[in-house]
This record gives C-alpha cells, sequence and structure tokens, in this order.
C-alpha cells in the first residue's frame, strides 16, 4: 500500500483480467489473475462516478456469450469482455468514495462491477442500494439479485401461473431454477425439475420441496422421461438449457401452455447452435413461446422484494449458494457453471467487508 501524489491513498488491486475470445470450451487459462494493478481510493474530481470495495461477485451463465469475438449477426445482448480488461459481472460492493448524489460512502449496492478488489464504476446507473441488510450480502448475487429477479418476471410475467399447473425446470437447482421451483409450489403448481447430478436431483426434491426431479444425463429418451412425469402434459415450462430439452418438452405440452426462454446453457459453448425440430407444436398446440431479459423489467424490482422478502423470513423460501473463497478462485468458478460443478447459486467472496 502506497501514498499518491495529494496524499491520496493508492493500492494494489488483484484483478481477473480476460485473457483472448474464446471460441468452444472455456477453460481457467482464457483468463489470468493479476497482482500488477493499482488504483487510487478516491474518486477523480469532478466526476459523478463511484468507488467501491468488491465484497462479493456472481458467477452466470450469461457470462459465457460474452467471451465471445463479436461478429455481424453473433452479437449477444450484453457486450463483449475485452481482452486485456477485468472480467465484468454482478456483485456486491461497498462504496468507498462517491461523485454521485444517489451513493454516499458507506452505502451497500449490488450491480455490474469487476472482477478486481476495487473499482471505479463510472456508469451507475444500474445499481441498485441495498436496505435490507437482515439477510446474507451475498443474496444479492443471487436470490435478491439479479437471478431472483429472473425467476420472479420470467415465472409471474412471462408465464401467468395459475393454482394446480403442471410445471417443469430445467438446470432446476442453478441460481434461477430453485427458486422458480418453490415459487411454483408457493401458487399451488405441481412442479418436476431435472438437473445433472444425484446430489441435485435429492436436493430438489428435499430441499427445495420439487414433486418430482430427475437426472437427464440418466435419460436417453428425454421425450419419454417428461411423458412418465407429465402423463397429462406440461402447462408451463421454464427453459434454461435449450437444445435437446426444450425439442423434448414441445412433444410434452399443453394446449394453451407457455414457455419462458430465459438462457440456453446447452448451446453457449457449441461453434453450431444445435436445432430444434418440433416447432409444430407451437402451432397446433397453440403454445406461447416469449423470451425476456431481465433488465428490460428491472422497474418491477420493488414489487419482487415486497413480494419475496416476507417469504424469507417466514422461511418458506430457502437458497442455495456455492461459495468460493478469494478473487484467485473465480476463474474455476466461472468454468464450474458449464461442467455443472456448482450446487446452488455460484458466489465468489473476494472480502467479507
Amino acid at each position: 500500500m502506497a501514498s499518491g501524489g495529494g496524499g491520496v491513498e493508492e493500492v494494489t488491486n488483484k484483478q481477473v483480467l480476460f485473457k483472448e475470445y474464446v471460441s468452444g470450451f472455456p477453460k481457467e487459462s482464457d483468463m489470468h489473475v493479476s497482482t500488477s494493478g493499482t488504483i487510487k481510493l478516491k474518486v477523480p474530481e469532478g466526476s459523478n462516478a463511484i468507488l467501491v470495495k468488491n465484497l462479493y461477485l456472481s458467477c452466470d451463465p450469461y457470462m459465457r456469450p460474452r467471451m465471445k469475438q463479436p461478429t455481424p449477426g453473433n452479437q449477444s445482448y450484453v457486450d463483449s469482455f475485452k481482452p486485456g480488461s477485468p472480467i465484468v459481472g454482478y456483485g456486491v460492493a461497498k462504496v468507498l468514495d462517491s461523485g454521485h448524489p444517489d451513493f454516499k460512502k458507506g452505502d451497500l449496492i449490488w450491480g455490474m462491477t469487476g472482477w478486481e478488489e476495487y473499482s471505479l464504476i463510472t456508469t451507475t446507473q444500474g445499481l441498485f442500494k441495498i436496505h435490507h441488510t437482515d439477510v446474507p450480502l451475498s443474496y444479492y448475487t443471487g436470490l435478491l439479485g439479479m437471478p431472483g429477479t429472473t425467476a420472479y418476471i420470467g415465472f409471474y410475467e412471462i408465464c401467468s401461473p395459475k393454482k394446480g399447473e403442471h410445471v417443469f425446470i430445467s438446470a432446476a437447482s442453478g441460481a434461477v431454477g430453485q427458486l422458480v421451483g418453490q415459487f411454483a409450489k408457493l401458487s399451488g403448481c405441481h412442479v418436476v425439475g431435472s438437473a445433472g447430478s444425484k446430489e441435485k436431483v435429492n436436493l430438489l426434491k428435499n430441499k427445495f420441496g420439487f414433486d418430482e426431479a430427475f437426472n437427464y444425463k440418466e435419460e436417453p429418451d428425454l421425450a419419454a422421461a417428461l411423458k412418465r412425469y407429465f402423463p397429462e402434459g406440461i402447462d408451463i415450462y421454464f427453459d434454461n438449457v435449450g437444445g435437446k430439452m426444450l425439442d423434448a418438452v414441445l412433444l410434452n405440452m399443453r394446449v394453451h401452455g407457455r414457455i419462458a426462454e430465459c438462457g440456453m446453457i446447452s448451446q453457449y459453448n457449441l461453434e453450431q447452435p444445435e436445432g430444434v425440430y418440433n416447432l409444430m407444436s407451437v402451432v397446433w398446440k397453440q403454445i406461447r413461446m416469449e423470451g425476456f431479459l431481465v433488465f428490460e423489467h428491472y422497474h418491477l424490482y420493488p414489487k419482487f422484494l415486497e413480494f419475496v422478502l416476507p417469504h424469507i423470513k417466514e422461511g418458506k423460501i430457502t437458497y442455495v449458494e456455492d461459495i468460493a473463497e478469494g478473487l484467485e478462485s473465480a476463474p474455476a468458478a466461472l468454468i464450474g457453471l458449464f461442467t455443472g460443478r456448482n450446487v446452488g447459486k455460484q458466489v465468489v467472496v473476494v472480502a467479507r467487508e
């Protein structure tokens, strides 16, 4: 730690840098932990930026498309990472200095930040102040952050559930899926989830209260498996995986069924995406299939908090996190999402205040 010009404290700033655009399956070596950077713990004079100390970072599947080289027709809804610059993602942070009227020193926030110990955030538009601190702060990377809002919007706003409906969720033990299942149970639905290990299947049934769950890796015929679990068909499908599972679901949907397209993790590492063949089901079963981006719905975040906080306090909603300690563990934690290594919401602890 050193002192910069004008008595401003300057400290080393450990960072996870993005090396180069990735094709195929990402590796830990596509990122580099650097300890050579420094940062002044003061917002530049006249700037309306905020300087934060990062506490928790979120690993999310949408970050994989950000590793691709942007080409015409291949753009994601978020910009690609910049080679040589820190990875950027959702996180929880504490404000150390502010040039912005809406933020002051000591505020806790969640939103987009850098994968580094300290970040100077110049775009404060998408940041949320944390007012409820009687829950674990890490929840703002998941249950009370982007994934929780995603689950709420996708299930309630996109799928309009009714009591007694039959709901299927893929990647059901992940950051979003575990919540959709619990929301569906609170709404009086029959809920089945798929996951990729026996441990995760047990979690769905015993911890999250799903009626049934299965390991998709043990099912050679996904359409037949879904027929077994939904003999009368599926009313609502919350899709986190796309690909072969989506194709199998289309054959098992009921008339006027709804599909929320949240993500397609099975496709993110493929050079050529897999085709979906059973789309005619959408026509003759009059299925409504809708994609959505959570940040288009953030105006509903206060409504979501109003809904979810009492359920958390009453113990009606539970949340499982997979915690990785230290910034240096972040690359492995992110890559683990794509091999299914994580159990629950993957969080990286940078500092505990």
